[in-house]
C-alpha cells in the first residue's frame, strides 16, 4: 500500500472520551476553505473547554485515510489518521486534521508544492485564535505531510512550537526529490496518475475516472517523452501540466527556488522551534533530512535532531527494506521509543507542555546497516544486520574520508593508477536502459520498487528480461570492486565519486551504484551484491546546475558525482564495489543523448561512453570511512 491509499470501512465514530467536528471551513487569504476535522478531548462525548496545545496535520492523502506506515510492530494493520488522533487527545492534546487545497474535501484547485506554505500559515493563525488552542501549534506528518510543514516554517508563523518532520521537507527539490544530478526522478509522474484518480475533480467526473483508468502506465512509461495531451494524465490537465513543468524545467533557476520546494533559501527565516528530520537509507528524502538538520542545527537556538534508519518510505516500523532483512532492532519501535506515536508524544510532550524538560532525542540516531549472517531468513530475505548508533553530529566523529581508486581492470583500492593512458569504455543505448532494481524511491507502483535487493534482473521487474542476467554482466555497465576484505570497515556518510569522462554525444547521463557483495554461500551461490547508495550527474549540468555546457565529443571532462548517504558495516570477505553505468530506469528519465531540451528528447543518439582511471585521470569514489580504519594492504584489499 503507498503513502495515502485509504482502506475501506465503516465511518469512524469517536470514544466518548473524544470529540470530533468533522469538515471545518477554515478560510484561506484567498478566500479557499480547507476542510478541517478537529479532535478535542471530551467527558461523555462532550468536549473539555480547556485550552491545549494543538497538532496539526495537513495532508493531500486525506483526513480520514490510512497511510501505509501508520503501523507498530506488533500490529502489521496500519491504523486510520482518525484512530492515531485519538491517541494524542488522549495525550493531552487538540488534534487539527487538514486536507490540502484541491484534495478531498477542500477546495480549490490541487498544484503540487507550491500552496503549501501560505496554507499552512493561515491555519495556523486560524488555530491561535481558537478558544481551545493554547497558543501553540505542533506540526507532524510523513512525506507530503512533512513537505507542507518546512514550507510553513521557511515563512515562521507565530504560534508554531515544535515541528516532526517524517521522509520530507524539501531542502531543495532540485537536488534531491524531484530532480537529482539534474535527472528527472519519474516517481512523481506515478505519483500524478495515482493521485489525479483520487482528485476531487476525478471522482466527480465519470468520464474523467474512465478515461484516467484505462490508461496502461507501463506502456506509457516505454513511450516517453510525454507532452500535453499525450500522457496518461491528459484528462487530468492539472496534474500534467504540473508533472511536464518539472520535467522540463531542467535549469536551477526560479522555478526551483519556490516556497515548498527549497529550504536551503530560507534557513535563516526558518522558524526557530525544536524539530525532528526523520528519514532513512532507501527512502529518497535522507539527504533532504540530512541537510535541514545541518543548515538548521547550525544557525538554531532550539534542539534539532536527525534520526537515519534503515527502511523504505515511512516503513519504520519493519525489519526489511524489499528483499534485505536488517534484524530484529531494525524498527524504530524498541530502539527510539515503544512506537511512533510514543516517540512523537515524547517529543512534543518535551517542548509544549515543559519545555526545559527531558530531551528524548540524541542530536543523531542512526542505523549502520551489517554484520548479520549472510544467510537466507525464513522468509527468504538476505540477513544483512545493523544497529544503531548515537552521535553529536553528521557525519559521526572519527569518520575519515578516504579515496578508492577505479582501476582498468576492475580493482577498486587505495593505490591510483601509474598507467600512462587507461581508459574503460561502454555503450548507452537510450531505448535499451538500465533497469531499477530498487533503491531509495517512493511511490514508484507500479513500475519500481524501492529496497535493497540483489543487483541482478528478475522477472516481474520492469525492463527486465530473460535470462534475467546480473546487472555486472551487462555490456552498458562498468564494474569496479575491492579484494575480499581483510576485516570489517564501516562506512557512514555522503558518497562522492569523481570521475574523468567523455562522451561522442553532446550530452548523456553517467550514474553510479554503490555495493556490499556478500560472498557465496549455499544459500546465494553467485554471492549477492545488495545495493546500498546511488548517484547521478547528467552532463550538461556539469559546470553548475544553473547553465548548460554541451560535451565536446571526445574531450576529457573532469566531473563529481553526489551520491546518496548510507552507513554500512562491510563484513570480512565481502567487497566493496562501484558500479557505473549511463542509466538507471525507470528510478530516472532517460537520457537522449542528443542534447534535446529537457522533457522534449524525441530524437535519441546511441553513446559511447568512457572513463579514465589513470595517472592523469584518477576517477576514484570517496568513502567516508569509521574508525577504526583498516590499514592498506597490497594488492587492493582495505
Amino acid at each position: 500500500m503507498s503513502v495515502g491509499d485509504r482502506q475501506a470501512g465503516q465511518p469512524f465514530t469517536p470514544p466518548p472520551d473524544v470529540h470530533v467536528t468533522r469538515d471545518v471551513m477554515v478560510t484561506m487569504r484567498d478566500g479557499v476553505r480547507l476542510a478541517t476535522d478537529i479532535y478535542r478531548p471530551a467527558v461523555n462525548g462532550k468536549p473539555v473547554d480547556v485550552a491545549r496545545p494543538v497538532l496539526l496535520e495537513r495532508t493531500p492523502y486525506d483526513k480520514t485515510g490510512v497511510n501505509h506506515g501508520d503501523r507498530t510492530r506488533r500490529n502489521p494493520t496500519p491504523r486510520s489518521k482518525p484512530e492515531l488522533a485519538v491517541d494524542f487527545v488522549r495525550g493531552g492534546y487538540v488534534v487539527a486534521l487538514q486536507d490540502c487545497r484541491g484534495r478531498y474535501a477542500s477546495e480549490g484547485v490541487f498544484e503540487k508544492y507550491l500552496n503549501e506554505g501560505k496554507d499552512g500559515v493561515d491555519t495556523i493563525d486560524w488555530l491561535i485564535h481558537r478558544p481551545w488552542c493554547d497558543g501553540k501549534v505542533g506540526t507532524l506528518g510523513l512525506s507530503y505531510g512533512a513537505h507542507v510543514q518546512s514550507a510553513l516554517a521557511c515563512l515562521d508563523p507565530p504560534g508554531l512550537a515544535a515541528m516532526f518532520l517524517d521522509s520530507g521537507g524539501f531542502s531543495s527539490a532540485y537536488h534531491s526529490g524531484i530532480r537529482q544530478g539534474g535527472a528527472f526522478e519519474l516517481k512523481q509522474a506515478t505519483w500524478a496518475y495515482r493521485h489525479a484518480l483520487l482528485s476531487p475533480a476525478t471522482q466527480a467526473d465519470p468520464a474523467r475516472r474512465a478515461a484516467l483508468e484505462a490508461q496502461d502506465l507501463a506502456a506509457w512509461f516505454k513511450a516517453m517523452p510525454w507532452s500535453e495531451g499525450r500522457s496518461p494524465l491528459a484528462a487530468a490537465p492539472e496534474y500534467e501540466a504540473y508533472l511536464l513543468d518539472q520535467w522540463r524545467n531542467g535549469l536551477f533557476g526560479p522555478y526551483w527556488k519556490q516556497n515548498g520546494i527549497y529550504a536551503r533559501g530560507a534557513y535563516e527565516a526558518y522558524s526557530d522551534v525544536p524539530v525532528v528530520h526523520m528519514s532513512s537509507w532507501f527512502d529518497p528524502y535522507s539527504v533532504t533530512a540530512i541537510e535541514n538538520f545541518l543548515g538548521l542545527s547550525t544557525r538554531k537556538h532550539s534542539p534539532v535532531k536527525l534520526i537515519l534508519g534503515p527502511w523504505t518510505h515511512g516503513q519504520r516500523s519493519v525489519t526489511h527494506a524489499g528483499d534485505v532483512d536488517f534484524g530484529p532492532a531494525a524498527p524504530l519501535d524498541g530502539a527510539l521509543a515503544e512506537d511512533y506515536v510514543s516517540l512523537r508524544l515524547a517529543w512534543f510532550d518535551a517542548w509544549l507542555k515543559s519545555p526545559g524538560g527531558a530531551d528524548p532525542l540524541p542530536p543523531v540516531k542512526l542505523f549502520v546497516m551489517g554484520g548479520g549472517s549472510g544467510r537466507k531468513t525464513a522468509e527468504g530475505r538476505l540477513d544483512h544486520g545493523g544497529a544503531w548508533m548515537d552521535a553529536t553530529t553528521w557525519p559521526p566523529a572519527g569518520v575519515t574520508v578516504t579515496d578508492l581508486f577505479l582501476g582498468a581492470d576492475g580493482s577498486l583500492s587505495r593505490q591510483p593508477s601509474k598507467a600512462e593512458a587507461a581508459f574503460r569504455e561502454y555503450t548507452h543505448d537510450p531505448s535499451h536502459p538500465v533497469p531499477t532494481i530498487g533503491g531509495a524511491i517512493a511511490s514508484g507502483a507500479p513500475v519500481m520498487e524501492a529496497g535493497a535487493f540483489d543487483q541482478r534482473e528478475a522477472p516481474g521487474v520492469f525492463g527486465c528480461q530473460a535470462p534475467y542476467r546480473r546487472l555486472a554482466d551487462r555490456d552498458d555497465v562498468l564494474v569496479f570492486q575491492t579484494r575480499p576484505l581483510e576485516r570489517d570497515v564501516t562506512v557512514a556518510g555522503p558518497v562522492t565519486v569523481r570521475l574523468h569522462i567523455a562522451s561522442d554525444c553532446v550530452d548523456t547521463d553517467f550514474m553510479v551504484k554503490l555495493i556490499d557483495v556478500h560472498p557465496p554461500s549455499e544459500d546465494y551461490p553467485d554471492g549477492y551484491a545488495m545495493n546500498l547508495s546511488h548517484g547521478v550527474l547528467r552532463a550538461r549540468y556539469r559546470e553548475g546546475f544553473d547553465q548548460e555546457t554541451r560535451l565536446e565529443p571526445g574531450r576529457v571532462y573532469p566531473i563529481t558525482i553526489e551520491a546518496f548517504p548510507t552507513a554500512n558495516r562491510f563484513m570480512k570477505g565481502h567487497r566493496i564495489r562501484l558500479d557505473i553505468s549511463s542509466s538507471n530506469f525507470p528510478h530516472f528519465d532517460v537520457n537522449p543523448n542528443s542534447g534535446e531540451p529537457e522533457g522534449y528528447g524525441r530524437s535519441p543518439r546511441v553513446a559511447t561512453n568512457r572513463v579514465y582511471m589513470d595517472q592523469d585521470h584518477p576517477s576514484r569514489v570517496l568513502l567516508p570511512i569509521l574508525a577504526p580504519e583498516p590499514p592498506s594492504v597490497e594488492g587492493g584489499a582495505i
